[in-house]
């Protein structure tokens, strides 16, 4: 399992930077919401960066027209459950694509260009990705010429939302242009010195009558239109759904694609976990890993199970997966964790720490330099640990290991954990933020330690 900046997060140095994106949380019905006026339903495009979250789902649906089953004008772009990007109306699927979008780490920033004034019929409906236009469809179905579509018609229009169905994921840059099919570049372009395909500030368009750019810098109106006055109605959407995950600092998350024999539910952008009681012991996995620099990281504890834990590891990506992430594993039992109970239990040995239950907010300081970890909870270090001293280790809850990939591990068992990489979905009393500027944490960052995105890993990691 390679443990890369995924290759289109923007993380190239220089150029735009998007501040903010949407995190989408299926579990609370979040989504946005507007009613459009009378727009060109021959020629629009819709642009915007995504983040998923779930896989194998029914149905993602980004965006479209969407008020009832079955509706004839039903019109979305959505990711089914087979993982395949489909754009279409209800009873007629113009592309369905052969690739599978499956990667819950990194952005895709996808484009749709419709113009059924087009005397070529493939050049009616026209899908990019990553700057790239996709051309190897399962399906392919073009509107006839001059056709006019269900969508940028004066109804309502959904973004997150199908008629019984909610979008679990990040949205960045969500851009849409009346009454022209226009190309990705102007949208992004490749970084000259990494190939990277990365965001452009949004400037210089014509948007058109019912044309908008969320940019999701306002928490208190995640909807609104910075580029003119078609704001969009936020459901259930707070200000705690504003990220700082984006497509040009792309954050650690959760990984639902860990093998697990029991049941694990995932919310909020993969930024918390539940588990059953029973089965296996539902470990679940950051999908960034580090072998070098100094990482922070907070985790609140929303309901305690038996043997509930927390910790670090690589044992599970040097042996059989499904044997140590399915009924045997939990951190700190096996060589290469270190783990932390809910009983203050340390599997790896050692003395007892403190215990910890619902509302704590523990902390894990992991110095790669020095091979060194140290755990916390509410603002105090375990065992008088004192993640600054470096190759002392003083306090420090064991040695790692130079040279191996160590990953974030959660453990629920019956309970319930938010993990905050630095981009957290539950509230911040006091706001603390890495020495580069990066990240919103309950308490302060220990110096010299970072949060674990793709601009500080490429920096320090």
């Amino acid at each position: 399992m390679p443990f890369i900046i995924p290759a289109n997060s923007a993380s190239a140095s220089g150029g735009f930077d998007a501040a903010n994106s949407c995190r989408f949380n299926a579990g609370s019905s979040d989504y946005l919401s507007r009613t459009f006026g009378s727009g060109n339903r021959k020629t629009w495009t819709w642009s915007a960066w995504i983040k998923l979250a779930n896989i194998n789902s029914s149905s993602e649906v980004i965006f479209g027209r969407l008020t009832a089953n079955n509706d004839s004008s039903w019109f979305s772009v959505d990711i089914r459950g087979n993982d395949k990007i489909t754009i279409g109306i209800y009873n007629t699927n113009y592309l369905i694509t052969n690739r599978l979008f499956r990667d819950t780490s990194a952005w895709y920033h996808i484009v749709v260009a419709f113009d059924t004034t087009q005397g070529t019929a493939n050049n009616r409906v026209r899908l990019y990705i990553n700057g790239v236009e996709e051309t190897s469809f399962a399906t392919r179905n073009n509107p006839s010429q001059n056709f006019d579509a269900p969508l940028n018609a004066n109804v309502q229009h959904l973004l997150g939302k199908s008629y019984s169905s909610y979008y679990e994921g990040y949205m960045s840059e969500v851009t849409f242009i009346d009454g022209q099919q226009l190309a990705p570049t102007d949208f992004g372009e490749f970084d000259e010195d990494s190939g990277v395909w990365k965001p452009i500030k949004v400037s210089g368009l014509t948007f058109g009558n019912n044309g908008f750019y969320l940019d999701f810098e306002d928490s208190s109106a995640l909807g609104n239109d910075a580029a003119g006055s078609n704001n969009w109605t936020a459901n259930n959407l707070t200000a705690i759904d504003q990220s700082t995950d984006t497509c040009t600092n792309n954050f650690a998350t959760l990984n639902p694609l860990n093998y697990s024999s029991s049941s694990k539910t995932y919310a909020f952008g993969n930024t918390a976990i539940t588990a059953s009681a029973s089965g296996s012991w539902n470990a679940t996995l950051s999908n960034f890993a580090v072998s070098s620099g100094k990482w922070y990281t907070e985790y609140k504890i929303t309901a305690v199970g038996s043997f509930s834990a927390i910790g670090v590891g690589y044992q599970p990506f040097n042996t059989n997966a499904s044997a140590y992430l399915g009924s045997t594993f939990l951190v700190g039992e096996d060589t290469g964790s270190f783990g932390w109970r809910n009983n203050g239990a340390r599997p790896q040995g050692g003395s007892n720490l403190s215990s910890w239950g619902t509302n704590d907010i523990l902390m894990i300081a992991i110095d790669m330099d020095n091979q060194k970890l140290y755990f916390g909870k509410n603002g105090t270090w375990e065992t008088s640990g004192n993640p600054e001293s470096g190759a002392t280790g003083t306090g420090s809850i064991g040695n790692l290991t130079a040279g191996e990939d160590y990953l974030f591990v959660i453990c629920p068992r019956g309970g319930g954990t938010s993990v905050n990489f630095g981009s957290p979905s539950f509230a911040i009393s006091s706001g603390n933020a890495d020495g580069d500027g990066y990240g919103n944490f309950e308490y302060a960052v220990p110096s010299g330690y970072f949060s674990l995105n793709t601009k500080n890993l490429a920096e320090y990691g």
